[in-house]
């Protein structure tokens, strides 16, 4: 019997099998008797076998009219008549809850009379939710009745089994007008919260025709005391629990749009109530939960109290249900009742767009509420878990607190050392409402920013105790961001830029109010259910998406329709081809998976109607169509019939795949909450084993590529084996359905359960053997053997409630058509990651088994003293913790360290060692190890950030660290957040501290969850933890608040469009990039043209427009765009960004990252190298963007303005320098940011390893800061020419740039600068050695190609040379600085790069200088025409270096005076070079020969050339006026700011700097002296201003003598500098075997001398040094003034 049961008090009933409408109604006083038989019957024992009773339940509107061996049971009653007779009187109360469920659950039960009711009709997807509509309700809470005569009607889809209609009893009239449906069907599987649940959206409204024999239920109170009694029993609760039924977001409407009867007061609040269990379609149950009911029974659905009861899974085998489906009945099993159709969940969200799909009226068709439970279906039970673990995480942030959410960004903070006591003022212009002109005042950079406001204010109020200063902030112009009020001044990022490139601080002051709060998180927010799963469907995925469109539910109608179809007509051999098609459909919108028994059930099936067995079924389109309606089935067949027979094995296969999906992940009922019994697991002796069944979803091209496949099982803990990997057998693929590889092979470790940890992880690696005969091998290298890592994909052997996996598991692995061997990493270009599944089977004991965490008892303190061990244990000791990591620990060190791990507690950075030494982490040694961590000091969060790493997977550790951790700053953990988001691919579960944190920072501050969500976005495309970090920022998106959300969505949109440009443009060829760049941008600039955006590389950006005109590409291989903005802020410049596609930034987001962290080291510790740090983001697979920095150039486009040998040329830089910085004090200041940020350079690019450094990517900014760019090989992978290694040097440091340095050619002591800093910064980095390995060994599994395994982090560690000292490190970085100088190979790899870039010929473009030497082109029509122009005369110069340069007198018409400009011999001859290039075919006068036998800069060889440049400019002069008269000509001409001095004509020749005084001793020599272990060390670092009598330059060199000293033994000397005044020695010099008590009475005697070739070598200066002076407990270092001492 099926009936279909409303909350109208009707029954609709149907049936093929036409019964005689009932023509008597049974009166009360007959009801009564048979509900008395009914109830007493229940009070027996049951006396069927479980076999016998047996049930399922259709989860839709089908059920059964007969089952076998098995009759329907229902409790009837019926209409009260006019006796007034009671129930029979049964107490209800003293029923106990055991007895009252045996008795409920009595298959013997049944009615005496039980009529025999038609079938109703199976429901569509069309069918009106609305008629189904009714609120869910808790227990004893029953609704109002509805009342009113009305009408309704039925289609012919379904056509009426009865003559004429009948009137419903309940007063309904059949031609009641339809109610169109609104909100969307979800069907689901009960309690399988991994899956999704698709929505059927109905279309059509149902309209029932014909006569329906209604029967009306009447409730006593009786019987409601006897409803109330079974909803509290446990198998309701369990049940209830579990069921998720189909959910409907709202049913207000529908409720008011029925029509309330005149006498609804009559009916019985009780008439409502439907005491037919098995007659409720599947969209009876509504879900409208509210707070207060979510509050008291969570995740519990309000249901018939019998559905619960009644509710018990049956093997489909047992019974045969019948269906129907339009009239028509067919044989065939169902789910039961409350399982209807549940779409699993995959890994990688695959049906988010569809889920969240809006209904007609716009409102989402997701259950909405307060909490995650009314997610629960959508989402596996971890998610869940990870859901209120958020949701409760949010509560601490509430949007009413300010200081979380205030809506707007900070900038950032960087904190000097002593900035608070600098004296260092700064120039502040404020901008102030109601002011026309900025407030400007000087102010120290040490004064807090509250401060700066007070000062602002005063402008504008008299008194500022009636102001709230606390009120006010400092927005910075240009940008949305704020200066933080507690903060110094200067320690903020913005103002340290504007000091650093020498601009206006530009502020302005407003309240709170008044600033764009827009990004601020409201009520709304707040109250929104965290869905991980919501938001994500606007995210691009980087995988395929394999889930068919058809929901599978209709999938399944079509199948058994097929069925049915096939069951009747005669000719079966095509009808069952149809059925097992349906099938395949099936199996491929469940990720192609196909059972062993449905290849058997398929097999059978052809056999039994005579089918070829080869024969396969065509490949279908898996949204083809089938029927849509709801089936339904009709009778039980023939069970000898083979035919039915086989489709009934069919089913029953396709039903169990259905289950193997829903139970792929542990479901709430196989937990703590189920009867089983529970084992710990630490008492388990049995070995862990498990079968690998089968690969699914294998594609054809796998097929052709490869030969054979097998599996790499290996069990893993802290990232190390816990045993030796297991390799399966080799098997190729079979065809059923699909391709599919089938090892069905048992994998068994010999490992005990017992001494598994609980973050045990097993590993998959499936690799192919690529086909040797295959002509078609995806890898360019054919010929090779090798097997290939094809995909890889990982499980807890323990889920999150730590309970052994078992069961089957459906494992989702993640590959591209030709992936990395290298887990983790991203597909190559071209590639769309697809997805395989593995099926593989773990025992199912009979007993679960839980993993329990040890006891710690915490009032055991062991601490022991250091200081009590004997001296050399107490060395050993020491020397262990003072080592830089536990790389270089062997076995026994980390076997020491353990068991004297108590007396490290005063040592607190050393934990990472110790731990890193425990034996193991079995459970049995666990609380030791948890002991010692209760004990532990807190670690600084840089150091506990090392916990966080692959070799400490424990949960206790892990969470530990994160505590320790929250101690860091919102900035700091900004410059960090890419190792935390590669650090939760170490973490076993999604619910961790770490992604808690991560989140709750994100939470409280903008600037982090923006960067949060970029660098989540990219981790997506990583194939094996891809699921997880959409989890992380579906929560990430759920939290953040909607306008954040919708402001994250912008940028990505933007960036979808920018991607989408750079394709085209760089797919073009040369000659249209620029006419299809100037196309496609056009869809960029529409995108403005509706929304404002900030800009992904800096949240504070906001840019409103497109500059079109100004927008261009860059001529490098990628074509990278250049774009300009307009910025949103009026009082904001442009902003310039490059976007790049086809690369991957990746790497150079790290390297930047790195360098970054340098620079706020090294400012921490007082040393400001000037650093230029740009920002760059990765925004997908091949793709980002890059700030690019304004006023920079090249080293290349400088260098190649004197030829393409510019390369080896010394002043191609300095007079760059020069004609942007024109003034003597201009130059001097750029000339110090070069040295400086030149030897942050040399640091930085030594340290990380970077290559491939030629002129090209390294640029010059006009304020004279070096920076590096393009950092595509690091860690010191080499770029290769042929075999010729480019990078040969240390470092890039070549003639031209020492030229800046020193300030000419010869060395100065401003080189000596350059050396101290560059050796200054290379020892505070080595400091931070620990750091800076840890930060890097985080991105490894980032899948970076040069950082893959711990390997490539030893270049980092060799190059910072951690264990020595610093004056050693001192030496060793002084040699680097000497080799990378005197390194010819570097300007030869800038000279073979210059000519590589030779692509053409010309003049620069329009916005560059016409002559390097000049800042701008000019024209004569701006200048006037010459009239005549000569050499006048000559000068020497000194600048420093000796030259001549010459006076050109001009006289121009219209002019009575002439003018005077001043140009060498250099820049004539660059105007001449550039003449032939722009007029390569006329004759141009023959330019004086630069060769000159001799010196050079001497007065006869400037006398000479002036008489031939005269020459020269008067046949230049003479030539044709398109010569002449060109614009390259005007601008030599033209009057530059050195030539408007006029000093500079009469300026004479002056003595050199060091000009010598015969028979003087000059100079100073910097010394380093220090004592240890009985060894003295003299450092000799810098000698400067050396005279000699000559005045020719010396080769030094040291020489020193410990004195006494009368055998001369003690003779040591430095190496021979040659021709300087001020060399750098840098070389340390040591005597051995020296106590402390000898040196005291010895003198250090040192010496200075040149030494010559061709006489003898002479004497410099010299200093003697009584060694008693020194404290040689420490290190000394300090200048020593040379004098005339006599020397050895």
């Amino acid at each position: 019997m099926a009936q279909i049961s409303s909350n109208n008090k009707f029954k609709q009933c149907s049936s093929s099998l036409l019964e005689p409408a009932r023509t008597k109604d049974v009166d009360k006083e007959e009801a009564l008797q048979m509900e008395a038989e009914a109830l007493a019957k229940l009070q027996k024992d049951r006396r069927v076998s479980d076999n016998q009773r047996d049930f399922e339940l259709s989860s839709s509107t089908r059920q059964e009219a007969q089952v076998h061996n098995n009759q329907d049971y229902d409790l009837m009653v019926f209409p009260e008549a006019d006796s007034q007779k009671r129930a029979v009187d049964i107490d209800v109360e003293k029923l106990t809850q055991a007895e009252l469920e045996k008795l409920l659950l009595d298959d013997s039960f049944e009615t005496r009379k039980t009529p025999i009711l038609p079938v109703t009709p199976v429901l569509s997807p069309s069918f009106s939710a609305q008629f189904y509509l009714r609120p869910t309700i808790q227990r004893e809470q029953w609704p109002p009745g509805l009342s009113g005569p009305s009408t309704y009607t039925l289609p012919s889809t379904y056509p009426s089994t009865y003559s004429k209609p009948v009137a419903f009893q309940n007063g309904l009239n059949p031609r009641m007008p339809t109610f169109p449906s609104t909100e969307p069907i979800y069907l689901s599987l009960p309690g399988q919260s991994p899956y999704f649940s698709y929505p059927l959206t109905p279309a059509i409204p149902f309209h029932p025709q014909g006569g329906l024999p209604i029967y009306r239920p009447v409730v006593s109170p009786d019987m409601a005391k006897l409803f109330d009694k079974i909803a509290s029993t446990s198998e309701f609760l369990k049940n209830g629990k579990a069921r998720t039924d189909l959910e409907i977001t709202s049913s207000k409407a529908t409720v008011n749009n029925l029509q309330l009867s005149p006498k609804s007061h009559d009916i019985s609040k009780f008439d409502w109530l439907d005491l037919d269990p098995l007659s409720k379609p599947k969209v009876d149950n509504v879900e409208v939960l509210h707070h207060e009911e979510e509050k008291n029974v969570p995740g519990l659905l309000a249901e018939d109290p019998w559905d619960a009861v009644l509710l018990e899974e049956r093997s489909l085998a047992s019974c045969h249900l019948e269906r129907k489906v339009n009239g028509k009945s067919f044989s065939g099993a169902t789910v039961i009742r409350s399982q209807s159709l549940n779409i699993p969940k995959t890994q990688l969200t695959k049906v988010q767009g569809q889920i969240s799909q809006k209904d007609p009226y716009g409102t989402s068709s997701l259950p909405t509420g307060s909490s995650c439970p009314r997610e629960i279906e959508v989402q596996n039970e971890e998610v869940a878990a990870f859901c209120q673990s958020i949701t409760k995480l949010r509560t601490n942030f509430p949007y009413t607190n300010h200081r979380t959410n205030p809506g707007y960004l900070l900038s950032p903070v960087t904190v000097q050392r002593n900035i608070c006591g600098e004296n260092a003022s700064v120039k502040v212009s404020i901008e102030i409402e109601g002011f026309q002109l900025p407030v400007t005042f000087t102010c120290d950079v040490s004064s807090t920013v509250e401060i700066i406001i007070m000062q602002a204010l005063c402008w504008v109020h008299d008194d500022l105790n009636q102001v709230d200063v606390g009120s006010y902030v400092l927005k910075v112009c240009g940008q949305e961001e704020v200066l933080q009020n507690n903060y110094c001044l200067g320690s903020h990022e913005y103002i340290q830029n504007c000091r650093k490139w020498d601009t206006e601080i530009k502020l302005q002051l407003l309240t709170f109010a008044a600033m764009c709060q827009n990004l601020a998180r409201t009520a709304e927010d707040d109250e929104t259910p965290v869905d991980v799963n919501k938001h994500l469907h606007q995210i691009e995925k980087p995988y395929k998406e394999l889930m068919t469109r058809h929901p599978v539910e209709e999938l399944l109608d079509s199948y058994h329709t097929q069925v049915e179809l096939a069951l009747q007509v005669e000719n079966q051999h095509r009808a069952v081809d149809q059925v097992i098609k349906a099938v395949r459909k099936i199996c491929s919108a469940l990720d192609g998976v196909e059972t062993l028994a449905i290849t058997e059930s398929v097999k059978k099936l052809r056999r039994a109607v005579n089918l070829p067995r080869s024969k396969s079924a065509d490949v279908t389109s898996l949204s083809g169509g089938g029927n849509t309606s709801k089936s339904s089935t009709r009778g039980s067949l023939n069970p000898e019939n083979s035919v039915q027979a086989s489709m009934d094995q069919l089913t029953v296969a396709v039903y169990d795949l259905l289950r193997l999906h829903a139970n792929s992940d542990r479901s709430p009922a196989d937990c703590a909450q189920s009867s089983r019994n529970i084992k710990e697991a630490w008492t388990t002796t049995e070995q862990l084993q498990f079968t690998v069944f089968a690969a699914h979803g294998i594609s054809s091209n796998w097929v052709s590529n490869y030969e054979k496949y097998y599996l790499i099982c290996s069990l893993s803990h802290n990232g190390k084996d816990l045993f030796k990997p297991i390799q399966s057998k080799k098997v190729g693929t079979y065809k059923n359905f699909f391709y599919l590889i089938k090892w069905d092979e048992l994998i068994l470790f010999p490992i005990q359960i017992s001494q598994l940890p609980l973050e045990s992880l097993l590993h998959l690696t499936l690799f192919g053997i690529l086909n040797q005969s295959s002509g078609s091998s995806p890898d360019s290298n054919k010929h090779r053997k090798g097997p290939e890592a094809l995909g890889k994909v990982s499980l807890p052997l323990f889920d999150f409630k730590r309970f052994l996996t078992c069961g089957t598991k459906l494992l989702y692995l993640w590959t591209s058509s030709h992936t990395s061997p290298i887990p983790g990493t991203v597909p190559k270009k071209g590639y769309v990651m697809e997805r395989i599944v593995l099926q593989v089977d773990f025992p199912s004991p009979t007993f679960d088994i839980l993993y329990t965490t040890p006891q710690v008892d915490r009032s055991i303190i062991q601490q022991q003293n250091l200081e009590t061990l004997e001296n050399d244990i107490k060395g050993k000791l020491i020397d262990i913790l003072h080592r830089d990591s536990s790389l270089g620990l062997s076995k026994e060190d980390k076997a020491f360290l353990w068991e004297k791990r108590y007396y490290c507690l005063r040592h607190t950075n050393c934990l990472p060692k110790i731990l890193a030494s425990a034996p193991n982490w079995k459970w049995v040694n666990l609380a030791k190890t948890y002991s010692l961590l209760q004990q532990w000091p807190p670690l600084h969060p840089l150091t506990a950030l090392e916990l966080l790493d692959s070799k400490f997977a424990d949960q206790e550790v892990r969470s530990l660290a994160v505590t320790w951790i929250e101690a860091i700053g919102d900035d700091e953990l900004t410059d960090l957040l890419p190792q935390f988001v590669q650090a939760l691919k170490y973490e076993i579960y999604l619910n961790s501290s770490l992604v808690r944190f991560l989140l709750s920072r994100a939470l409280g501050n903008i600037r982090i969850a923006h960067n949060l969500y970029w660098l989540l976005k990219d981790a997506l495309h990583d194939a094996q933890f891809g699921a997880r970090y959409e989890h992380v920022l579906g929560a990430l998106l759920s939290v953040g608040g909607k306008g954040l959300r919708e402001e994250l969505l912008k940028q990505t949109r933007l960036v979808q469009l920018l991607g989408g440009v750079a394709e085209k443009v760089r797919q073009a060829s040369g000659s249209t990039r620029q006419v299809v760049l100037q196309r496609s941008i056009e869809r960029v600039q529409s995108f403005f043209l509706r929304n404002k955006c900030r800009l992904p590389l800096n949240p504070s950006l906001v840019a409103k427009e497109l500059n079109i005109k100004s927008c261009s590409f860059f001529n490098s291989n990628a074509v990278p765009l250049k774009l300009t903005m307009v910025n949103d802020d009026p009082m904001g410049e442009e902003i310039n960004v490059m976007f790049k596609v086809g690369e991957d930034l990746r790497q150079d987001m790290l390297a930047l990252q790195m360098i970054k962290i340098m620079d706020k080291i090294w400012l921490k510790e007082g040393l400001d190298l000037r650093m230029v740090i740009f920002k760059c983001l990765s925004t997908g697979r091949d793709r980002g963007m890059v700030e690019l920095v304004p006023s920079s150039d090249t080293l290349r486009k400088i260098q190649v303005e004197y030829g393409v040998t510019g390369s080896f040329k010394d002043k191609p830089l300095a007079d760059w320098l020069r004609k942007y910085n024109p003034s003597e004090e201009e130059y001097e200041k750029a000339s110090e940011n070069f040295i400086y940020s030149c030897a942050g350079c040399c640091v930085a690019t030594y340290v990380l390893g970077i290559c491939d450094r030629h002129n090209d990517n390294i640029m010059l900014r006009s304020t004279g800061h070096m920076f590096h760019i393009d950092f595509g090989k690091f860690l010191g992978h080499a770029q290769m020419f042929g075999s010729f290694k480019r990078d040969r040097a240390p470092f890039v440091l070549t003639s031209d740039m020492a030229y800046v340095i020193n300030g000419g050619e010869k060395p100065t002591i401003r080189f000596q600068l350059f050396v101290d800093l560059c050796c200054q910064a290379y020892n505070l980095i080595r400091k931070q050695t620990n750091l800076f390995l840890n930060l890097l060994s985080l991105m490894i599994p980032s899948g970076l190609p040069e950082l893959t395994s711990i390997q490539d982090l030893k270049y980092v560690r060799d190059a910072l040379q951690p264990q020595t000292t610093d004056a050693e490190a001192t030496i060793f970085f002084t040699r680097l600085i000497e080799s990378s100088l005197g390194s010819i190979a570097t300007k030869f790899n800038f000279f073979i790069h210059n000519l590589a870039q030779l692509r053409f010929s010309g003049l620069p473009s329009n916005d560059e200088p016409i002559l390097s030497f000049s800042p701008k082109t000019y024209s004569f029509r701006q200048d006037g025409r010459i009239k005549e122009v000569s050499v006048f005369t000559y000068h020497k110069k000194y600048n420093p270096d000796k030259h001549y340069i010459y006076v050109v007198r001009i006289l121009r018409e219209g002019q009575l005076e002439p003018s005077f400009v001043f140009r060498t011999f250099d820049e004539f001859q660059e105007l001449h070079n550039k003449l032939s290039i722009i007029f390569p075919l006329w004759k141009l006068p023959g330019f004086p020969n630069r060769m000159v036998l001799g010196r050079t800069h001497i007065k006869d060889v400037a006398a000479k050339r002036k008489i031939e440049l005269n020459s020269y400019l008067q046949s230049l002069m003479s030539a044709s006026a398109d010569v002449a008269e060109c614009d390259l000509v005007c601008t030599f001409f033209h009057p530059l700011l050195r030539d408007e001095k006029a000093e500079g004509i009469a300026r004479s020749a002056v003595a050199g700097p060091f000009s010598p005084t015969p028979g003087q001793i000059g100079g100073a020599v910097k010394l380093s002296v220090s004592y240890r272990n009985g060894t003295l060390f003299i450092m000799v670092m810098h000698i400067k201003d050396l005279v000699t009598e000559d005045g020719a330059d010396p080769n030094p060199y040291v020489k020193t003598y410990l004195l006494p000293d009368t055998h001369k033994t003690s003779k040591r000397k430095t190496k021979i500098s040659r021709k300087t005044r001020n060399p750098t020695f840098n070389e340390m010099l040591v005597y051995s075997g020296y106590s402390k008590e000898t040196l005291k009475q010895r003198e250090l005697q040192l010496s200075v001398l040149s030494a010559e070739s061709l006489r003898e070598n002479f004497f410099l200066g010299g200093i003697t040094l009584p060694l008693k002076d020194f404290n040689l407990s420490k290190e000394t270092v300090k200048w020593y003034q040379l004098t005339a001492a006599t020397y050895l």
